[in-house]
């Protein structure tokens, strides 16, 4: 039996273990398609669900993790990646049970598509690139790969095809430009089909055109449930 000092320990080294998730729509083994959305810093599993509604689809199961404090790391995607150390991996180990709960109800990779925004972003994108596999969709609204200038990019395995969406605005305060550019080629590399559409003068949201790409993705048929 762990004592509550233990589990304090354990709460300082996974501190997402745990949190909440917000599901909507069908249940995923009988959905065509589970799409896990991942909020932004400061955002809630609430807020990136509401998106489902765009989408006009009834045929989707929606999964979204919640971040302990709403936050899934503490510092810039672009700091040092230590400096992002324990809560990094620990959210990104939320995607990883969350898409192993997936297979367990007979969902595969490629009826699985991923979407986050801001923080969210980088962090879909970041699982994604460190576990390769053909998914049914890969959406990073304002976000890319983490780490600083001249991290290492050398992920192995394939992507196999999958669609990428990438969107962002030329003058996000949050994302530089080149970043969302050397994303998009990693991911190319990768084996995935890119879509990369920088706004121009948008800031940090998502707009109409991006909402449009994403439902275009999603209500693509993949195949029977």
């Amino acid at each position: 039996m762990r004592s509550d000092e233990d589990e304090r320990s354990l709460s300082r080294a996974d501190p997402h273990r745990g949190q909440p998730i917000v599901r909507r729509g069908p249940a995923a083994g009988a959905a065509r398609l589970a799409v896990v959305l991942v909020h932004g810093r400061g955002g809630s599993a609430a807020d990136i669900i509401a998106l489902a509604g765009e989408f006009g689809a009834d045929d989707i199961a929606y999964v979204a993790p919640e971040a302990f404090g709403h936050t899934w790391y503490p510092r810039s995607f672009l700091a040092p990646i230590a400096d992002n150390e324990p809560d990094l991996t620990s959210a990104l180990t939320v995607l990883v049970t969350l898409v192993d709960d997936l297979r367990a109800q007979r969902v595969g990779s490629e009826r699985v598509a991923l979407l986050g925004f801001s923080q969210g972003a980088c962090l879909a994108l970041e699982y994604a690139a460190r576990h390769p596999t053909r998914f049914a969709a890969i959406v990073g609204l304002s976000g890319g790969l983490i780490g600083p200038a001249g991290t290492s990019r050398q992920y192995s395995g394939s992507l196999d095809g999958t669609p990428v969406f990438l969107g962002c605005s030329d003058i996000d305060a949050h994302i530089p430009l080149e970043r969302v550019h050397e994303s998009a080629a990693v991911f190319g590399r990768l084996g995935a089909v890119v879509d990369e559409r920088i706004y121009p003068q948008m800031g940090h949201t998502v707009n109409r055109d991006e909402i449009d790409a994403v439902r275009a993705l999603l209500t693509k048929k993949t195949g029977p449930a």
